[in-house]
Protein backbone atom coordinates (compact mmCIF):
# COMPACT_ATOMS: atom_id res chain seq x y z
CA UNK A 1 0.00 0.00 0.00
CA UNK A 2 0.82 3.89 -0.50
CA UNK A 3 -0.15 6.85 0.17
CA UNK A 4 1.67 9.65 -0.04
CA UNK A 5 1.54 13.17 2.13
CA UNK A 6 -1.15 15.18 0.02
CA UNK A 7 -3.75 12.17 0.04
CA UNK A 8 -3.49 12.67 3.90
CA UNK A 9 -4.03 16.28 4.05
CA UNK A 10 -6.82 16.22 1.44
CA UNK A 11 -8.59 13.34 3.63
CA UNK A 12 -8.21 15.90 6.36
CA UNK A 13 -6.44 14.13 8.41
CA UNK A 14 -3.82 16.27 8.84
CA UNK A 15 -4.19 20.02 8.04
CA UNK A 16 -0.82 20.13 6.25
CA UNK A 17 2.76 18.35 5.20
CA UNK A 18 4.48 19.72 8.51
CA UNK A 19 2.10 18.35 10.88
CA UNK A 20 1.86 14.75 8.56
CA UNK A 21 5.88 14.68 9.14
CA UNK A 22 6.01 15.86 12.62
CA UNK A 23 3.46 12.91 13.44
CA UNK A 24 5.26 10.21 11.09
CA UNK A 25 8.54 11.27 13.01
CA UNK A 26 7.41 11.04 16.35
CA UNK A 27 5.75 7.40 15.92
CA UNK A 28 9.10 6.33 13.90
CA UNK A 29 11.01 7.67 17.53
CA UNK A 30 8.21 6.08 19.41
CA UNK A 31 7.68 2.21 17.62
CA UNK A 32 11.87 2.36 16.44
CA UNK A 33 13.91 1.79 19.36
CA UNK A 34 16.76 0.96 16.90
CA UNK A 35 16.20 4.84 15.57
CA UNK A 36 16.77 6.06 19.56
CA UNK A 37 20.00 4.13 19.27
CA UNK A 38 21.30 5.20 15.65
CA UNK A 39 20.37 8.31 16.48
CA UNK A 40 22.40 8.42 20.41
CA UNK A 41 25.70 6.86 18.29
CA UNK A 42 25.65 9.82 15.94
CA UNK A 43 25.19 12.27 18.22
CA UNK A 44 27.67 10.73 20.62
CA UNK A 45 30.68 10.18 17.87
CA UNK A 46 29.60 13.93 16.32
CA UNK A 47 28.66 15.92 19.20
CA UNK A 48 29.93 16.49 22.17
CA UNK A 49 27.61 14.64 24.24
CA UNK A 50 28.19 12.46 27.45
CA UNK A 51 27.41 8.76 27.26
CA UNK A 52 24.51 9.61 29.89
CA UNK A 53 23.24 11.72 27.26
CA UNK A 54 23.49 8.99 24.47
CA UNK A 55 21.41 7.04 26.58
CA UNK A 56 19.05 8.90 27.82
CA UNK A 57 18.36 10.09 23.72
CA UNK A 58 18.48 6.22 23.24
CA UNK A 59 16.34 5.72 25.82
CA UNK A 60 18.53 2.99 27.43
CA UNK A 61 20.62 2.75 30.93
CA UNK A 62 23.87 4.46 30.89
CA UNK A 63 25.60 0.92 31.14
CA UNK A 64 23.74 -0.29 28.25
CA UNK A 65 24.54 2.96 26.22
CA UNK A 66 28.74 1.74 27.18
CA UNK A 67 28.05 -1.48 25.87
CA UNK A 68 26.68 -0.16 22.72
CA UNK A 69 29.24 2.24 21.95
CA UNK A 70 31.87 -0.49 22.69
CA UNK A 71 30.53 -2.96 20.53
CA UNK A 72 30.64 -0.46 17.82
CA UNK A 73 34.24 0.61 18.44
CA UNK A 74 33.22 4.01 19.58
CA UNK A 75 35.61 5.43 22.22
CA UNK A 76 34.49 6.68 25.05
CA UNK A 77 34.63 9.86 26.70
CA UNK A 78 34.10 8.80 30.65
CA UNK A 79 33.99 11.84 32.94
CA UNK A 80 32.44 15.50 31.95
CA UNK A 81 35.76 18.03 31.12
CA UNK A 82 33.75 21.02 32.26
CA UNK A 83 31.67 21.95 35.40
CA UNK A 84 28.44 22.70 33.20
CA UNK A 85 29.16 19.48 31.39
CA UNK A 86 28.87 17.73 35.06
CA UNK A 87 25.86 19.32 36.04
CA UNK A 88 24.42 18.33 32.40
CA UNK A 89 25.23 15.00 33.31
CA UNK A 90 23.79 14.84 36.44
CA UNK A 91 21.10 16.74 35.47
CA UNK A 92 20.61 13.77 32.92
CA UNK A 93 21.35 10.91 35.65
CA UNK A 94 18.31 12.56 37.61
CA UNK A 95 15.94 12.72 35.00
CA UNK A 96 16.28 9.67 33.76
CA UNK A 97 16.12 8.00 37.87
CA UNK A 98 12.93 10.15 37.84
Amino acid sequence: MSINIQELIDAGVYPDADAAMREALRVLWQERPAVRIEVAVHQYVTEPISVARAAAIAGVSFDRMKEILTDRGVALRIGPETVDEARLELDTIRKMRA
